[in-house]
């Protein structure tokens, strides 16, 4: 099946938000995409381990509300609100650090719009890289869940996947995504050339070249 990296990238809304959580300050790094599927189908893609590994990641533990998970090789935490078919809550604990990603589905125009709110506390980690250090995982993830909803019998073999993050198709996304993260935390006030340093460290990161110059 073709998958057209660019218009997916374009599907996708971008926004930063500057708020305080749990007393401390923090940012939000919020995606969202309207899917044509219906929210149960969406839901099901999002929270059942054998649909998540075909997308996303492998995932072990308990899947239900109050239970720990570990995606394989990434983070883990304890699942904070389950509202089938609507809301999803998770801490998300990954060196050392945790912050909170909650999803939320809601029907739109004969489909489902998932919406991701990923917050963080603010730290030197943000300062250098900015949203996109989650922002462009996170864009890659959904990109995953695009594919897999268009057909959900496909396997990508970690090979597969592994030489793909290498090709330049995957070099353009990541550019284009921290741009526009890069954008995405200037419409929060973030000063314009801190930010398109941090998204141009971010591209860097990805793009396994060395970290731009001070």
């Amino acid at each position: 099946m073709t998958f057209d990296l660019a218009t997916h990238l374009g599907l996708v809304n971008r926004r930063v938000e500057s708020l305080t959580h749990e007393g401390e300050p923090a940012k939000a790094v919020v995606l969202s995409r309207r899917y044509d599927t219906d929210p149960a189908d969406l839901w099901e893609a999002l929270t059942t381990a054998d649909r998540l590994r075909r997308w996303f990641l492998p995932v072990s533990g308990e899947l239900r509300l109050g239970g720990r998970y570990q995606f394989e090789g990434n983070a883990g935490g304890t699942i904070t609100e389950c509202d089938r078919p609507r809301r999803l809550g998770a801490t998300w604990e990954f060196g050392g650090t945790v912050s909170w990603v909650f999803v939320t589905l809601t029907e739109e125009a004969g489909g489902t719009r998932l919406e991701l709110r990923h917050v963080a506390p603010l730290s030197p980690h943000w300062d250098q890289f900015g949203p996109g250090a989650v922002g462009v995982g996170w864009d890659l993830g959904i990109m995953g869940l695009a594919r897999h909803l268009a057909d959900p019998s496909i396997e990508v073999p970690p090979e597969a996947a592994a030489e793909w993050a290498t090709s330049q198709e995957a070099r353009d996304g990541y550019a284009f995504s921290a741009r526009a993260w890069g954008e995405a935390a200037i419409a929060d006030g973030e000063d314009p050339e801190h930010a398109r340093k941090a998204a141009e460290a971010t591209r860097a990161f990805y793009c396994g070249e060395p970290p731009p110059s001070a």
